[in-house]
């Protein structure tokens, strides 16, 4: 999540390191991504090998010199699959490593407010870490079931920039779930929404 709104101040919060288990649980939605990567990138190599095999073919076989012609068209497939597997894997990559940059701490505010103009369509409003003076520290667009209420509340609270707040005032938000089974298997909801919504 790209935060929508971020003070340089909040730099010089008091902050800490993700912990190994955090980490952990990121890693291991990122191996489920990478599971998922192996399609695109079976793809990929068999793709790029019937069109290597038509090229060896058609300077080969003196019968089919013009077999060449059709190479492209596989080309393009191997380079359509490597453009998944990318699409797959970079932003899991991306949140992988945000776990080497700072958890911020603030005791301050949090405030939750509706969508405005800049929101997306899909979005249902904002939520904010404010510092004590109330001034936005770091703000994410929501995309929840319901609208947010605006509301403005005291607390201490735990967030990154990318990722968004993790705790306030030592409760998980649920923004990072306690444990991730291996290759993140069977954590989508099968009926109904999911308990963290």
């Amino acid at each position: 999540m790209k935060p929508r709104l971020f003070d340089r101040r909040t730099r010089q919060l008091a902050h800490r390191s993700w912990t190994d288990r955090e980490r952990n649980v990121v890693w291991r939605g990122l191996a489920g991504r990478m599971a998922i990567a192996i399609e695109p990138l079976l793809g990929v190599f068999g793709m790029s090998l019937l069109a290597w095999g038509i090229v060896y073919r058609s300077q080969h076989v003196p019968a089919e010199h013009d077999l060449y012609k059709i190479a492209w068209i596989f080309w393009i497939g191997a380079i359509a699959f490597l453009g998944y597997f990318v699409a797959v894997l970079v932003a899991p990559f991306i949140a992988y490593l945000q776990t080497y940059k700072p958890i911020f701490v603030v005791d301050g505010y949090v405030r939750y407010r509706g969508p405005d103009d800049l929101s997306s369509e899909d979005g249902h409003g904002y939520v904010a870490t404010l510092f004590e003076d109330r001034t936005v520290a770091c703000e994410w667009e929501y995309f929840g079931r319901k609208k947010l209420e605006d509301a403005t509340i005291p607390a201490m609270i735990e967030f990154s920039v990318f990722a968004g707040i993790h705790s306030i005032d030592g409760q998980s938000t649920g923004l990072l779930p306690d444990e991730l089974p291996p290759l993140a298997i069977g954590i989508a909801p099968r009926k109904g929404p999911h308990p963290q919504d």
